[in-house]
């Protein structure tokens, strides 16, 4: 298991400013975490689940486990089914 820091750079309006954050996650990833980080990396538009275990070779309930934490952790976004890192 590794040890990965993402920064994650968000933008936020409070009232009528626009406020900019710069955020630190610091989150465990094991080797199948690391496997459906990397194919998201590699997707722009986003994948779906059955994408994204396709691509690293993973159950697609191995892959929603991951999903879940890294979504937890505000690392992926999703929308109609495709998820895709958030933008650092």
């Amino acid at each position: 298991m590794g040890v990965t820091k993402i920064y994650i750079e968000k933008s936020v309006i409070v009232g009528n400013c626009l406020v900019f954050q710069s955020v630190i996650a610091v989150v465990k990833l094991n080797k199948v975490d690391e496997l459906v980080v990397s194919a998201l990396e590699g997707s722009e538009k986003g994948l779906t689940l059955k994408e994204i275990a396709e691509k690293t070779g993973q159950t697609e309930k191995k892959v929603f486990k991951v999903l879940r934490k890294l979504f937890e952790n505000e690392l992926i976004e999703t929308e109609a089914h495709q998820y895709k890192l958030v933008k650092s």
